[in-house]
């Protein structure tokens, strides 16, 4: 039987910050400062709602019973359910899901969705397990978190490492803990499904189109051009690689790209699809392209270039590094890659950053169209989705970039305050519950 223990609100305040919380909690200050965030309310957002950690066995393929670590931080509801990808990797831990629990608020808020935040996942390296001990450990984490999840409660996705076949295991096993008569009305407890099994058509493009879009809008307000600039990309996961398909067939080039195996450049332009077709075939991996030369990870940021898009892991752009690098935009295509000390470094520089709540949020709003083709029992088509999704972004990229503009901002700062104050009006409509 798998133990759980769910941590209370009033003992989260005692877990020391560190590491991607403390960046979190530094942007989240900035903007509280300068928006003069009500001292309760403040309180309130600066802390988790719940965070549940469940330990549970499971079987591997050689009759061995290994433990896994399953994690989920519900950060902020006033909105609505908690939304927010799960991941597998061994950087998850619960102090990396309170910090991704907490952009995932800021994230749904600016976009105008009806959801709060929350984050999650598996500490696990998913490339030293079978596909059956992977489907089984989905299953088992499942059958721990059903509880503490459900479609108009808390509503998970992907994240690194987890897709459309997990999102599936997820609502079949949470749909079979379910009485028989409710089974199908739970569809929608995950978003990110295969397209056979309630998901949207265009999901798997939806935060990587997005990452295109944003730098498309932004190209627009500085009377730029994208065709001809060259682009690198960190990550070649799902993001990455539609963010780069969509940049290069609107002329772009890509230039250098890094994933967990190594770096590769070529000036004149790496193809796409032959990189995405070559890793397929090479375990995910892209080194050794044969169109390319091999770079040395330690200067991948510092490649010439003219945007650049971390879409891996969070921190990857730091003090250490910010100062070589030679984009005129950084497009935050991951989840906090940029820590407050790197940021620092590249405004004084005047180099531009889209934030990640706001350039990779095309995830989350494709989501919510997922989540509302089940609840309502629709089915859109691909065309719809796209339009829809263009719309929504542009409006989310307007209201940021106009913000920035009028009160003399950063666009992290600036997307930051639409955010909160969002959920601070919320708040004081509604009061606080004694």
């Amino acid at each position: 039987m798998a133990t759980m223990t769910v941590i209370p609100k009033k003992k989260t305040k005692k877990v020391p910050a560190k590491g991607m919380m403390d960046n979190v909690m530094q942007q989240f200050s900035i903007a509280a400062d300068y928006i003069d965030l009500h001292p309760n309310i403040r309180k309130i957002l600066s802390i988790t709602n719940n965070e549940i950690i469940v330990n549970f066995p499971v079987k591997m393929d050689n009759g061995e019973v290994e433990i896994f670590t399953g994690y989920r931080v519900q950060h902020n509801n006033a909105l609505g359910p908690y939304k927010g990808g799960l991941r597998y990797h061994p950087t998850v831990d619960i102090d990396a899901a309170r910090a991704l629990a907490m952009w995932m608020t800021w994230k749904t808020s600016l976009a105008g969705l009806p959801y709060g935040g929350g984050k999650g996942g598996i500490q696990l390296d998913p490339s030293k397990y079978s596909k059956g001990e992977l489907e089984r450990i989905t299953r088992r984490f499942t059958f721990a978190l059903a509880d503490n999840i459900g479609p108009e409660h808390d509503i998970p996705a992907p994240d690194v490492n987890t897709n459309s076949q997990t999102m599936a295991w997820i609502a079949d096993t949470y749909m079979s803990m379910r009485p028989p008569a409710e089974r199908t009305a739970n569809q929608h407890v995950v978003t990110g499904k295969p397209e056979g099994s309630g998901g949207l058509e265009g999901r798997d493009r939806a935060t990587g189109y997005g990452v295109f879009l944003n730098i498309k809008f932004w190209s627009e307000k500085n009377n730029q051009s994208i065709k001809d600039k060259k682009f690198i990309v960190q990550g070649f996961g799902n993001v990455g690689f539609w963010a780069a398909h969509f940049l290069e067939k609107e002329g772009a080039k890509m230039a250098a790209v890094q994933d967990a195996f190594g770096s590769i450049e070529n000036q004149n332009g790496i193809t796409v699809e032959d990189l995405f077709n070559y890793s397929k075939a090479n375990n995910g991996s892209i080194v050794d392209f044969p169109e390319a030369e091999t770079l040395d990870s330690k200067h991948f940021f510092a490649t010439d270039c003219d945007i650049c898009i971390p879409a891996a892991l969070g921190n990857q752009i730091t003090k250490d590094n910010a100062a070589t690098i030679k984009a005129t935009l950084i497009a935050e295509g991951a989840n906090g890659p940029t820590n407050v000390e790197g940021e620092q470094i590249l405004l004084k520089r005047n180099i531009a950053i889209i934030p990640d709540i706001l350039c990779n949020s095309g995830g989350v709003v494709g989501s919510y169209f997922e989540w509302l083709q089940n609840r309502n029992g629709e089915l859109w088509q691909f065309d719809e989705v796209i339009a829809k999704l263009d719309k929504k972004m542009k409006e989310s990229f307007n209201k940021v970039f106009e913000y920035a503009q009028r009160e003399g901002l950063d666009m992290r700062t600036a997307a930051y305050c639409i955010a909160i104050q969002r959920i601070e009006k919320a708040y004081i409509q509604r009061g606080i519950f004694p």
